[in-house]
């Protein structure tokens, strides 16, 4: 089964940029694998709060990727 796995900082995707990650995400496997693999293909889109994550040892905000 295809998996994908977005971690995407909270509040900042809307309801409507998830639906495009899942579908463009599920368009692209069945390209991939084959048109059989779209059934089984997961998706899944998660929020990690502010704060919770952070790359090269730096703790990253909301308001440090905004500044950037």
């Amino acid at each position: 089964m295809p998996f994908a796995n977005f971690k995407v900082p909270a509040g900042t995707l809307t309801p409507e940029q998830k639906e495009l990650l899942v579908t463009r995400t599920t368009d692209l496997y069945a390209e991939i694998y084959g048109d059989r693999a779209r059934a089984n293909t997961m998706v899944l889109v998660e929020e990690v709060a502010d704060g919770g994550w952070g790359i090269g040892g730096d703790v990253l905000t909301l308001a440090k990727l905004q500044a950037g």
